[in-house]
């Protein structure tokens, strides 16, 4: 019988909390501007006059459950 080689397994190397903490914050105010964009940016609260961005973002809305109308 022949013995089994047993070939090294390339590990992922770690990465620390001081990297992503970076990356994390970043996509936690992308995803905060979006919910503003689709949940709330239309009539009083509106940034941007005009209806432009609601009919952009019309779809999205009912699909997160957001009312517009």
């Amino acid at each position: 019988m022949s013995e089994a080689i047993l070939k090294p397994v390339a590990m992922p190397a770690p990465i620390s909390v001081k990297e992503l903490l970076p990356w994390v914050i970043f996509g936690g105010l992308m995803l905060l501007l979006a919910i503003y964009f689709v949940g709330a940016e239309q009539g009083a609260m509106s940034i941007f006059p005009g209806m432009y961005i609601h009919e952009f973002v019309h779809d999205g809305r009912h699909l997160l459950g957001f009312p517009c109308h």
